[in-house]
C-alpha cells in the first residue's frame, strides 16, 4: 500500500502562485510514477501532470502547460506541483496520484492505483 497526503492548497489572486505537495509513504516512491489530476465543482475529473520515477518524463495537460511544473525528490518521497499565473478556471479540488505499474497513458485516471485525499486550491479574479 501506498499513502499519498496532500498538502499546500489556499486562497490566491489570480496572477498568484502556489505549490502544492504531496507526500508519499509506504512503497519505494522511485519506483512510482506520479501525477496530478484536479477535479472542479461540477466537472469531471481531469488530469493535470504526471512524471515518471526518474523523472525523466513528464506530462502536461494544455490548459497548464507552461504554468504548472511537476517535479519530485524521491529522498523525500515527495511530488511537488509549482503552479504559476493562476487563473479562476484553475480552481479546484487537486488530487495526487500514484501507479507502479507500466502503463501507455498516463494522463487518465484508471492508470492510477493510489489517490490522496485532496487538496483545495480556490483562485480569486
Amino acid at each position: 500500500q501506498v499513502q499519498l497526503v496532500e498538502s499546500g492548497g489556499g486562497l490566491v489572486q489570480a496572477g498568484g502562485s502556489l505549490r502544492l505537495s504531496c507526500a508519499a509513504s509506504g512503497r519505494t516512491f522511485s519506483s512510482f510514477h506520479m501525477g496530478w489530476f484536479r477535479q472542479a465543482p461540477g466537472k469531471d475529473r481531469e488530469f493535470v501532470a504526471a512524471l515518471s520515477g526518474s523523472g525523466g518524463r513528464t506530462d502536461y495537460s494544455n490548459a497548464v502547460k507552461g504554468r504548472f511544473t511537476i517535479s519530485r525528490d524521491n529522498g523525500k518521497t515527495t511530488v511537488y506541483l509549482q503552479m504559476n499565473s493562476l487563473k479562476p478556471e484553475d480552481t479546484a479540488v487537486y488530487y495526487c496520484a500514484a501507479t507502479d505499474h507500466f502503463a501507455r497513458n498516463y494522463t487518465i485516471q484508471r492508470t492510477y492505483s493510489y489517490w490522496g485525499q485532496g487538496t483545495q486550491v480556490t483562485v480569486s479574479p
